[in-house]
């Protein structure tokens, strides 16, 4: 080292001691404390409320300071806008998503976006105020299922399992439905995941497919499903989302810390009853 750099180096660590000095800290603090608030790293992350945020909430809590974070946390009640605020810039990564639904997503509107390992599995699941099991479902019901081709083809595979569709296939949907493939004639009805939930209650609705997060904000429970997703090799774990130009290093640290044992700890403690899985 040059002596003019000596002499910088010198002055910039006088600089620090007297600044520390004049805030009445020390010139050196222990590396085991957790970094002040000045110098955390700000992540902005969209979520659904439940469990989502939830457990982003956790991190926050008592994760994100040790590990240089300063987590905030917004929350969405649909699927739509957590994506469009990410690709806006709005947010540095958003938290709800799984990659059928990323997949489509990408494709329908061109976003540059990368994702992380899966974090949860909420397994997809239908409700009935009518019936105690699917094998009661008459000939020409009306069932209401998600618009959304992603989470759609789950219902009908929920159903194909229950023995009441047959021949479905990965480009199946509720409009393209043979008679064969439909052999009980049943209607469905379309709608946005947060309107279906509150379709239970319609009596025109005799089964209702159900998002996992909209299971958990509406007190309902899988274990009171008609039909439910196995979570034995399931392709829908939610994960972490961010931009392909993504720039700040706390998105690395949060995803590191989301797939932290104590994440899966809470995850399990929290929803013991199997709505929400840690994903293997």
């Amino acid at each position: 080292m040059s002596k003019l750099s000596r002499t910088l180096a010198a002055l910039a660590a006088a600089a620090v001691a007297l600044t520390l000095t004049a805030c009445g800290g020390s010139a050196a603090a222990p590396s085991s404390e957790v970094p002040s608030s000045a110098s955390l790293t700000t992540v902005k992350v969209g979520a659904s409320p439940v469990p989502h945020a939830r457990i982003l909430e956790f991190v926050k809590t008592d994760l994100a300071a040790a590990a240089g974070l300063d987590l905030q946390i917004v929350e969405f009640d649909d699927y739509v806008q957590p994506n469009e605020a990410l690709a806006s810039g709005e947010l540095d990564a958003n938290y709800f998503q799984h990659l059928p639904y990323l997949e489509a997503q990408i494709k329908e509107r061109g976003y540059k976006f990368e994702h992380g390992a899966g974090v949860h599995i909420e397994p997809y699941a239908a409700f009935s105020k009518k019936y105690k099991t699917a094998a009661e479902l008459p000939q020409g019901a009306t069932i209401a299922i998600t618009n959304d081709a992603s989470n759609q083809i789950r219902g009908l595979r929920l159903l194909q399992g229950a023995g009441l569709l047959t021949g479905i296939t990965d480009s199946s949907n509720v409009l393209n439905l043979t008679k064969a493939q439909n052999p009980k004639g049943f209607t469905f009805i379309e709608n946005q995941p947060e309107v279906i939930v509150q379709q239970l209650d319609d009596p025109k609705i005799d089964l209702a497919f159900v998002n996992g997060n909209f299971i958990l904000t509406a007190g309902l429970s899988t274990k009171d499903a008609l039909l439910v997703e196995t979570a034995k090799d399931n392709p829908y774990a939610n994960f972490l989302v961010w931009r392909t130009d993504n720039t700040n290093a706390g998105v690395a640290k949060l995803e590191e810390l989301l797939h932290s044992p104590q994440v899966a700890e809470f995850i399990s403690k929290t929803w013991p009853s199997g709505d929400v899985l840690p994903a293997t």
